[in-house]
């Protein structure tokens, strides 16, 4: 009796080959990170955020007012998206799916260019707005081949070593933007101040 009721019982995690996943992103949060040493909250400064003038399409980052001491707009040397005071230590570039197919193909060579300027960053990041299954789609506006666009950013990754990271909305684009620049900041100013590189004990 007692093993056809242990039979019986549903386990209390499902196979994860029995989980749906939903598109149902929850709200940013209040900080992205905090700061602590012996449990206690360090009063880290808040960036300021900088968007080159030259970005057509940018991330608006006003829902993010706590993040930031402000968001400003300035020509920058190199990319899309910096913190001021460290322009020469991080660099975020932004590419829609139309963009980055014509800068892997007829703007390849200026591209490549700047993508090495890139991987002399401490922090670099290239960011599509774009899912990595609609990258390896078929593109209607072309007859560019995905696997081409595909394995350029492969090859990026590895031989240049700047991630890439591929959002599915431009919301999302905006808020991992926006977590990743006030992080960059954070660990800079943690290390400035000789508090370490991370943010809580035992942890990151």
């Amino acid at each position: 009796m007692k093993d056809r009721l242990l039979s019986k019982r549903r386990p209390l995690i499902t196979s994860p080959l029995e989980w749906q996943m939903t598109a149902a992103p929850v709200p940013h949060p209040v900080i992205p990170v905090l700061a602590e040493r012996g449990g206690t909250q360090l009063q880290a400064p808040r960036p300021t955020l900088l968007v080159d003038t030259r970005e057509q399409h940018p991330f608006n980052f006003s829902r993010f007012r706590g993040w930031f001491a402000g968001v400003e707009k300035k020509a920058l040397p190199l990319g899309d998206y910096s913190v001021a005071g460290l322009e020469d230590v991080c660099v975020v570039e932004r590419k829609d799916l139309s963009d980055l197919v014509h800068s892997c193909t007829v703007e390849r060579t200026a591209f490549i260019k700047r993508l090495r300027l890139m991987a002399q960053h401490p922090h670099r990041l290239l960011v599509i707005t774009s899912t990595l299954s609609q990258v390896k789609s078929p593109y209607g506006h072309t007859s560019v081949d995905p696997n081409r666009t595909t394995q350029f950013l492969i090859a990026v990754l590895a031989g240049l070593q700047v991630p890439f990271l591929c959002s599915e909305t431009h919301e999302l684009g905006e808020e991992f933007v926006g977590s990743y620049l006030y992080q960059v900041h954070l660990y800079h100013w943690l290390e400035s101040h000789d508090y370490g590189r991370f943010l809580s004990d035992n942890d990151l």
